[in-house]
């Protein structure tokens, strides 16, 4: 990462300290360090990358809330594994038995 991007980013966080947003750093592609800011309703993903140059996602909720039978539903659309889907399931049963008990 060169200087400048350096440079940019320990700005930012230090914006974001001084404004006591809270964030959270990860490394998940080569020459980028991308910080995670949790607001309200929403989620920002500010990548910083070694070029200088900085790309931002934010995601807005709609304010929806679901319960936790939609967990089933992640597993189902995004998991590579057939049967992960019912791994939600069968830990949904073990929890019920060890109330029961």
């Amino acid at each position: 990462m060169k200087i400048d991007a350096f440079n940019k980013l320990t700005a930012f966080l230090d914006e974001l300290e001084q404004k006591k947003i809270s964030y959270t750093l990860a490394h998940n592609r080569d020459e980028a360090i991308m910080v995670i800011v949790a607001a309200p309703g929403e989620r920002w993903e500010i990548e910083f990358l070694g070029d200088g140059s900085v790309e931002t996602e934010r995601f807005i909720s709609s304010g929806e809330i679901y319960g936790e039978n939609i967990l089933a539903e992640l597993f189902a659309r995004y998991s590579d594994q057939e049967d992960s889907s019912n791994l939600f399931e069968e830990a949904e049963l073990i929890a019920s038995d060890s109330k029961a008990a």
